[in-house]
């Protein structure tokens, strides 16, 4: 399938609002790989037949999982939970939209459900998540593995960015994680709905920069402890 990147951007008038408000333009402006972990989103088939976007991100994705390995942060592949579809999905989906979604993450083990582009090693973390958002109370084995390895920070990748990647972040933050959504390693539709949510993330609960932006900070030269 073609490979296309998303036109992302924020609005210079966002960017603005937050230089006013903290005086800078980006709220975490470095990063303890200790207490890193980049979290990727449901990178699996069935939604990389969504369009190009998905295709898009992967050089991008493979590149922040080698440098957090590298600079001693976590990776954690998030996966789709399989299990029948609920009752408030059919209601909502109606019958072949709720059973698609029910089995989106595909069969059998959690690495070979992760989409065969992907760069993934041994000693990341995997989980799933049986709601859009990774970090939701009770529904994803994530937040206690990210806990037992300390993390504060999380990086967020993945697809599709304004359901699952966005409700992420908004739950990452309100449980108190500082938390940067990778604008170039999160996929959508289409440009529209991404940059919906990019600003949505900028303005109320995270930074967003880019992955050039986010392989600086985890450099040796551009990380230091808080």
């Amino acid at each position: 399938m073609t490979s296309r990147p998303h036109d992302w951007s924020v609005p210079e008038r966002e960017y603005a609002r937050q230089e006013s408000r903290r005086g800078r333009r980006y709220a975490y402006e470095t990063l303890d790989p200790a207490r890193t972990a980049l979290v990727v989103i449901d990178m699996v088939t069935f939604f990389a037949d969504t369009g190009p976007y998905f295709h898009g991100i992967v050089p991008n994705v493979n590149a922040l999982a080698s440098s957090a390995r590298a600079a001693g942060a976590s990776v954690a592949w998030v996966l789709p939970a399989v299990a029948p579809a609920t009752d408030w999905a059919v209601g909502f989906f109606g019958d072949a939209v709720a059973a698609a979604f029910a089995g989106s993450g595909g069969t059998g083990p959690l690495p070979a459900r992760l989409w065969p582009g992907l760069d993934a090693r041994p000693g990341d973390v995997w989980a799933e998540k049986s709601a859009s958002s990774a970090f939701f109370p009770g529904r994803s084995t994530l937040p206690a593995a990210l806990a037992e390895r300390g993390v504060d920070t999380i990086l967020v990748a993945g697809t599709v960015t304004s359901v699952c990647c966005e409700s992420s972040a908004r739950d990452a933050a309100t449980l108190g994680h500082r938390v940067i959504v990778v604008a170039d390693a999160t996929a959508d539709v289409v440009d529209s709905a991404h940059n919906a949510s990019l600003r949505t993330v900028y303005r109320t609960f995270g930074d967003v920069r880019s992955t050039a932006d986010v392989l600086a900070l985890l450099a040796p030269c551009g990380t230091m402890e808080r």
